[in-house]
């Protein structure tokens, strides 16, 4: 799967991106057999002593033991070197003690070959869920690795994270603070059962900026809720989701209360949670829903979710119908406080309709010319406070159903 489905038409038309040389990590990929023969499919990054890990993760109740071995690790001492290591082709999900004994496996084996405390070694795996990880062959794998380090090894570790993805992700940037350069660059996975409260979505991040936990913990969750908890494919989220951000301190810049520093963080990661929506499974559309005019910040989320998450809604712009009573219903459903006789809806610059009525002027070409393109523009506004919002999505076509009812063949 994956590799052999045609590339998204909404794929950065420029491939991967030369990403900024992260002092203080080095990567490296292989192709272990972990599901399919002859493809890489694990990932190593080694992180420097003194770097600092924070994250976010699935709020799923039947979430990965790799997962909940991440979240027990963060804000641990970052005195002592760590490492990452992912794997592709089995979620390591719904696997009982099996799923345990895995990530003790893995993360034994790995703290013993690159000489970092195990409470320092990260572990994520994505994939099917519900069979037994070999573990084996990941463990087989890590002297390999590890002789393969190298600090400009970031693309073949974005692609060795692809599932269903038809393209790897990548995005990064150089921030000037105090004179001096800090520079930041990520790699992501995520196609489908992408959600809010993140989905099969697995993201590292790397930067050399110096920074403590007690401060880039709080910066990666209050980023994450409007970025990567923002975007959705298809409402399913999924067990396994992990966002990890590394800050290895080698360029000696503290960057703590730096708001150029936040805001090159937040391009990065929202850069990266639009490439997993243009990779949405079947995708033709990528969509922005705006709500504004919502009766507080929560209800204008419920809403745009709503939205971007209605198969009747991403149906009709697949099927390029400017369809706006499907807006009124998503708006209706959503549970957000609202008045039917004070809604207004655009597609793209085009007034559809006005507090409850078809605007007076709207054309129906106009509209449908919207949407045709490639990259389409919701926005509802509620009319009844401050409240706003964005979310992204893509259309539901034929292509998604097709990718699904075949995942595990």
């Amino acid at each position: 799967m994956g590799h052999d489905l045609p590339q998204s038409p909404l794929a950065p038309k420029g491939g991967f991106p030369d990403l900024p040389v992260i002092g203080g990590v080095r990567f490296a990929s292989h192709a272990a057999g972990v599901r399919y023969s002859g493809r890489v499919d694990v990932m190593l990054a080694e992180l420097a002593p003194g770097t600092v890990v924070a994250g976010t993760f699935t709020r799923s109740k039947t979430r990965s033991a790799p997962v909940l071995d991440c979240q027990a690790k963060l804000g641990g001492p970052a005195d002592d070197g760590a490492a990452i290591l992912v794997n592709a082709g089995n979620s390591n999900a719904f696997t009982g003690h099996k799923g345990v004994e895995a990530v003790e496996a893995i993360t034994g084996a790995v703290a013993d070959e690159m000489n970092v405390p195990k409470a320092r070694v990260f572990t994520s795996s994505t994939g099917v869920i519900g069979e037994p990880l070999p573990f084996e062959r990941v463990t087989a794998a890590i002297t390999t690795l590890k002789g393969q380090l190298d600090e400009t090894g970031i693309a073949g570790a974005a692609r060795a994270i692809m599932t269903t993805d038809t393209f790897p992700k990548g995005a990064g940037a150089t921030v000037t603070i105090g004179g001096r350069e800090v520079r930041i660059a990520g790699i992501a996975k995520g196609s489908g059962m992408i959600a809010p409260d993140m989905a099969t979505m697995l993201v590292y991040i790397f930067t050399d900026a110096s920074i403590g936990f007690d401060a880039l913990q709080p910066m990666v969750a209050r980023l994450t809720d409007g970025s990567f908890n923002a975007i959705t494919v298809d409402s399913d989220t999924s067990t396994s989701d992990t966002l990890l951000v590394a800050a290895t301190g080698s360029s000696g810049v503290n960057v703590t209360g730096e708001t150029a520093f936040e805001e090159a963080l937040e391009r990065v990661m929202l850069d990266l949670a639009h490439q997993v929506v243009r990779d949405g499974e079947g995708a033709t559309k990528f969509v922005t829903v705006e709500v504004t005019g919502a009766a507080d910040h929560a209800d204008a989320k419920r809403c745009a979710m709503a939205i971007a998450n209605s198969p009747l809604v991403k149906t009709a712009i697949a099927g390029e119908d400017p369809n706006w009573g499907r807006v009124v219903m998503a708006v209706g459903k959503s549970g957000a406080e609202a008045d039917r006789d004070r809604l207004s809806i655009w597609f793209g610059d085009v007034q559809v309709a006005e507090n409850g009525l078809r605007h007076p002027d709207y054309s129906e070409e106009a509209a449908a010319a919207h949407m045709k393109r490639d990259e389409v523009r919701i926005r509802a506004d509620l009319g009844l406070g401050g409240g706003s919002f964005t979310a992204w999505t893509c259309d539901l076509t034929a292509g998604y159903i097709a990718i699904n009812a075949d995942y595990r063949s």
